[in-house]
């Protein structure tokens, strides 16, 4: 009699299984049409990474517009403090500037309690800062290995480190990581850059997965990973678009703009534009010459840079 119960039990957790996921599929599907509404970010505290210029720069100015209080975080402290005055133009006074080394744990904790007095706590955290060098793997440094690590993953770990408690406090929150679509491609001269924004990838997976177990599921703070096309943020000098008009890049205010949008309407993934991301997702099912092939005639790279 205990093993037909067993069996009757294991049977009744398949069919709830099955329909949990057929319910969840459906749902994916429903929302590819009807997009989820835009939650509001007013009066929330953003902090965003590498706010100095480029996407952060205009993640920062987008977030302000739209009634959130900004803390722009940069290690290069004047072009900082021009994206907060930028924004103390447009009128918001909600706007704050701190030179942090994100790559430092200590002075990431140092700042964040700082923040944490001066501001209060952070309810929006967006690990924008990125860096690169086009070289082969054989051409760089110890030094440029180690920065580039640094600066697009390890710095990751600290801010999570420092931003997520209070969150988990509250049970109220939202991270969002750039990544980049290169995570999907391990691009020429992408040796270093291309692993770090798998990781990224990896990290926010799992972040977010650890939350979800340990608070039983009943865990409100959310997780969004956007992965970026080409954005012509001038870190990138030679680059090459063999069909520029159908595949050209994006500028960083159009790019900040989609990336607040995919956090508002709460994406886990978001490709930038959106419909790159499947199309790359396709790459793991797809024979690897077919991919290549496609690529190489699509003529897309980056030369190496002096």
């Amino acid at each position: 009699m205990k093993k037909l119960y067993d069996g009757m039990l294991l049977l009744a957790e398949i069919l709830f299984l099955i329909l949990k996921v057929l319910y969840f599929f459906c749902e994916s599907i429903f929302t590819i049409f009807i997009p989820a509404t835009r939650k509001s970010v007013a009066g929330e505290v953003v902090l965003v990474t590498g706010a100095g210029h480029g996407i952060g720069k205009e993640l920062a100015i987008g977030y302000a517009s739209l009634g959130a209080t900004v803390v722009c975080w940069d290690i290069n402290e004047k072009t900082n403090n021009q994206t907060m005055n930028e924004i103390k133009m447009m009128g918001k006074n909600t706007a704050y500037a701190y030179q942090c080394d994100v790559t430092n744990r200590k002075e990431v904790f140092k700042v964040a309690e700082k923040v944490r007095k001066e501001v209060g706590d952070v309810t929006i955290l967006v690990n924008n800062a990125g860096t690169l060098f086009v070289k082969k793997l054989l051409d760089q440094s110890a030094d440029e290995i180690r920065r580039v690590i640094d600066v697009n993953l390890i710095s990751h770990y600290w801010t999570l480190q420092a931003f997520l408690p209070s969150m988990i406090e509250k049970n109220h929150g939202h991270v969002v990581a750039i990544s980049s679509l290169t995570a999907f491609v391990g691009a020429t001269h992408g040796t270093v850059y291309c692993p770090t924004k798998s990781a990224v990838k990896a990290l926010m997976e799992a972040i977010s997965n650890e939350l979800r177990t340990y608070s039983k599921g009943k865990s409100l703070i959310k997780f969004t990973t956007v992965f970026p096309t080409l954005v012509f943020t001038g870190l990138l000098k030679k680059i090459r678009i063999r069909f520029s008009n159908i595949m050209g890049g994006i500028s960083p205010q159009k790019a900040a703009s989609l990336i607040i949008d995919a956090q508002r309407q709460n994406f886990k993934e978001r490709g930038i534009p959106s419909y790159w991301l499947p199309i790359l997702q396709l790459k793991s099912i797809a024979p690897n010459k077919v991919f290549w092939c496609i690529f190489d005639f699509l003529g897309l790279g980056a030369d190496e840079e002096n």
